[in-house]
């Protein structure tokens, strides 16, 4: 049986854990943006390199959530993957960094009104915006990348620079960065994209260490990141 006086010891104990748990819980926010027919590809690049790095000491006061377009609690993604999401545009929600990613078919996106303004409210209050593939037209569409530097889907760049000419859109590179604002080609780029936001949050011995974490290095040399990374 056990005493009173080492149940009253145990009982310290377990308030005090609880209370570190509870210190320690994540209290930053990475949005990932979703919806039905988003690329796969697109959506689990960022959520494996932040999803990694939350699980490290030094990134564990971050969280990474899936953000729906709409209100149902899941999206399939065009290769038919099916994703729990954690919130929609419609919560409240305070984030950190916003990601948005893409679809073949995101005529029906641009046509969002709801969508637009949670981006345009976010890019008030968030650190970093960053995008994927075609998720870059989704902020040109919302005017949050006028005067600045970006790039979209390999062989899309012209486009985008037809449509928005405000932009300086740049031709043939992975990832660009300028000032807080991240674009990427998206697909397996996408984890380049991550990994440069990741670095430019917490630092490049930081973001090496998920590099390597996620056996990227079996691939491609740590100078494949640091080379957009340091062009910001």
């Amino acid at each position: 049986m056990v005493s009173r006086q080492v149940f009253k010891h145990l009982l310290v104990l377990m308030v005090l854990a609880g209370w570190i748990a509870t210190a320690n819980a994540a209290d930053k926010t990475i949005g990932v943006l979703v919806y039905d027919d988003v690329l796969t590809s697109d959506v689990v690049a960022p959520a494996e390199v932040f999803g990694v790095a939350s699980r490290k000491a030094w990134f564990s006061d971050y969280e990474v959530v899936l953000v729906n377009v709409k209100r149902t609690e899941t999206v399939t993604t065009e290769e038919g993957v099916t994703l729990k999401v954690d919130a929609n545009i419609y919560d409240e929600l305070d984030l950190d960094a916003l990601i948005v990613n893409s679809a073949y078919d995101m005529d029906w996106l641009f046509e969002n009104e709801d969508l637009t303004r949670f981006m345009q409210d976010q890019a008030t209050k968030v650190e970093w915006l960053a995008s994927n593939c075609s998720g870059a037209f989704l902020y040109a569409h919302a005017g949050l990348l006028d005067g600045y530097r970006a790039t979209t889907w390999a062989g899309g760049e012209s486009g985008l620079q037809r449509e928005f000419p405000d932009i300086d859109v740049v031709v043939d590179r992975n990832v660009v960065v300028d000032r807080n604002r991240i674009t990427s080609n998206g697909g397996v780029p996408s984890y380049q994209g991550a990994l440069v936001l990741l670095a430019l949050m917490s630092g490049e011995s930081n973001a090496k260490e998920v590099f390597e974490t996620i056996q990227l290095n079996r691939l491609i040399p740590w100078s494949e990141i640091t080379k957009y990374r340091l062009e910001g």
